[in-house]
């Protein structure tokens, strides 16, 4: 027998009684614990997706950007064998990678028609750090994020910026992001330029390779399978509907359902509702 003390009195129970209410009292705290972490991963998701509208409302050609780099750099990271958990950090770094662009510094910088100057180019490049320092109060349950959106910009030969990581150094997530986040702004207009034709961009992706490119990342963006892949899914991000004020923002077609066994929280965006 085994004397415990509840509300002022001894009482004399039984070990195997003993045992059997702590492991009850053990079940119901973890359950609590379980429910309470999971509130806190949706309420970071929640954060995400008002971060995700505000790219939106902040620049409209940004929001669809950031919407073809995720869908292309998806297409990629399953291409190269990548679990689903990568894919869907994946997917976040794309989401966010330009978040440091909401800056006032940069609207007028990121609207204008000519030619930038390299002073507006240097202040362009900030948007790194910003991007990293905006979203670090969620590496708690986003750790990807912000070491990411620091590096998508760094070089596999150590010539890009802001830090001058090379190779292996730079996250995986930031590797593939670089190369849809790039081959999308030649392929698409900017306020600057023209959109340059496919055969142009796939040119100039492979001239990167082994300097501002992973070299093995290179070849299997640019292999036909995963580019015919890479195409259907941008057509397939044009079916894309803004949300009003009373729908949460999703795809039409190609939805994703949360799995159980995911601990990552799928984004209203590409999630069905109810989520």
């Amino acid at each position: 027998m085994e004397e415990i003390s509840h509300d002022g009195r001894t009482h004399r129970v039984a070990a195997s009684e003993l045992a059997i209410e702590l492991a009850a009292e053990s079940f119901i705290a973890n359950k609590r614990a379980h429910r309470a972490t999971r509130v806190a991963e949706r309420l970071a998701a929640a954060a995400l997706e008002s971060l995700l509208n505000a790219i939106d409302a902040n620049d409209t050609a940004t929001g669809a950007h950031v919407r073809r780099v995720a869908a292309s750099a998806v297409v990629l990271a399953r291409a190269a064998d990548e679990d689903e958990a990568c894919q869907r950090r994946v997917e976040r770094v794309a989401l966010f990678h330009d978040v440091g662009k909401i800056n006032g510094a940069l609207i007028d910088v990121l609207r204008v028609s000519v030619g930038l100057t390299a002073a507006e180019r240097r202040l362009i490049a900030t948007h790194t750090l910003r991007g990293a320092e905006v979203i670090a109060p969620l590496a708690p349950f986003f750790p990807e994020l912000p070491k990411a959106i620091r590096a998508h910009h760094e070089w596999w030969n150590g010539g890009g910026y802001p830090h001058g990581l090379r190779g292996s150094a730079i996250p995986l997530e930031a590797r593939i992001v670089a190369l849809a986040d790039v081959f999308d702004a030649l392929t698409h207009r900017r306020h600057y330029k023209a959109a340059f034709t496919l055969g142009r961009a796939e040119r100039l992706i492979a001239a990167g390779r082994g300097t501002q490119f992973d070299p093995d990342l290179t070849d299997l963006f640019l292999s036909p399978p995963v580019q015919i892949e890479l195409r259907a899914a941008v057509r397939t991000v044009a079916t894309y509907k803004a949300s009003s004020t009373t729908e949460h923002t999703r795809f039409r077609r190609g939805a994703v359902a949360p799995r159980p066994d995911v601990p990552e929280i799928a984004f209203r965006w590409h999630a069905e509702r109810g989520d």
